[in-house]
């Protein structure tokens, strides 16, 4: 009896371009405690700041990168779905966004509907981090307690050093790799540093120095999204046969003033220029979706920003998306820990 379903998650997007579609996404997004960690009045004063301007702006950028279709992120991710109910013999397969539509919620009770009694919720997130894994599973146990649903739920867990992942990378990188290129940037999501700080189970290692990532004890690498990020880095450097000079790393996407993890992106942008780069790579591997982030904040902003600063061109590297490589990796994964 194939009753074993597949959750396949990730963050979400605006329904539309319209400012108000936006402005309800980002409302969603910005009031998850997990997200911005401050007490609720707080929050609310902070968001309510933040959609004052914000969405507007949001707005014109997503029309930038806008597919016939919808959102680059929901599109691109349905089609991972779709790829992979061709791999996944035991049961349904949905995907569910974290913030608006396709739903969690939505995803869950279609699972239920088609006869699934246990799921195996696959958080799209090589790397944790509370604002994007903890979050949704949290979200999806609400959601079975709401309905009263019958599913077993096992998660997925970070992916961030499995070597069909690696390889992955690897794969879809190579085109681009094989051309005549300066640098290789790998650019990350960015995360306020508290977020790091509060999850080290020792209280004494997350950012006490700086090289702190290079070889953290295991129980601080299990939730440690920067040391993560840096294995990732290090371990698709080794594959591609990179030496060191020619790749770094940063951190994208900063929002407010906390203090986030170093280094920026837009500031390496500038000092990368600055040293004489003229034809600079950049991948995302945070993201294995294409979106808002690496279409419009890397292949746009950050080309002209790079240009401006003297270099020359700036081509991104797309995300793993449904590369062939990436669907099988993925399924793979997820027979490993479908519960038996």
């Amino acid at each position: 009896m194939q009753d074993q379903g597949l959750l396949l998650v990730n963050l979400g997007s605006p329904r539309s371009t319209a400012v108000s579609d936006v402005r309800q996404y980002l409302n969603q997004f910005l009031m998850d405690p997990h997200v911005i960690d401050l007490p609720w009045p707080l929050r609310r004063l902070l968001v309510s700041l933040i959609l004052l301007r914000r969405p507007a702006e949001s707005a014109e950028a997503y029309k930038l990168v806008w597919q016939p279709e919808g959102s680059p992120l929901i599109v691109i991710s349905q089609q991972l779905r779709d790829a992979v109910r061709e791999l996944w013999p035991h049961g349904p397969v949905e995907l569910g966004m974290r913030y608006a539509e396709p739903s969690i919620e939505s995803a869950l009770l279609s699972l239920a509907e088609q006869g699934a009694n246990s799921v195996l919720l696959a958080p799209l997130y090589p790397q944790y981090a509370d604002s994007t894994t903890t979050t949704a599973v949290q979200e999806a146990y609400r959601i079975i307690s709401k309905h009263n649903l019958a599913l077993k739920l096992r998660i997925l867990p970070a992916f961030y050093n499995d070597d069909g992942y690696i390889r992955a990378l690897v794969a879809s990188a190579q085109p681009a790799l094989a051309s005549s290129f300066d640098h290789l940037l790998l650019s990350f999501h960015g995360l306020p540093e508290r977020h790091l700080t509060k999850l080290d189970p020792s209280k004494s290692h997350c950012l006490q120095s700086t090289d702190c990532c290079a070889q953290p004890p295991a129980e601080v690498l299990a939730t440690c999204y920067r040391a993560q990020c840096m294995q990732t880095a290090t371990l698709f450097a080794e594959q591609a046969g990179l030496q060191p000079e020619q790749w770094s790393v940063s951190f994208q996407s900063r929002m407010g003033r906390a203090k986030w993890i170093e280094p920026y992106t837009e500031e390496r942008l500038n000092e990368l220029a600055r040293q004489g780069v003229k034809k600079l790579l950049v991948m995302s591997p945070a993201f294995v979706a294409d979106c808002i982030e690496t279409l419009e904040e890397l292949a746009i902003r950050g080309r002209e920003q790079f240009i401006a600063a003297g270099g020359e061109d700036l081509q991104l590297i797309p995300c793993l998306n449904s590369h062939p490589d990436w669907v099988s990796a993925l399924a793979r994964l997820c027979m490993t820990h479908r519960l038996a």
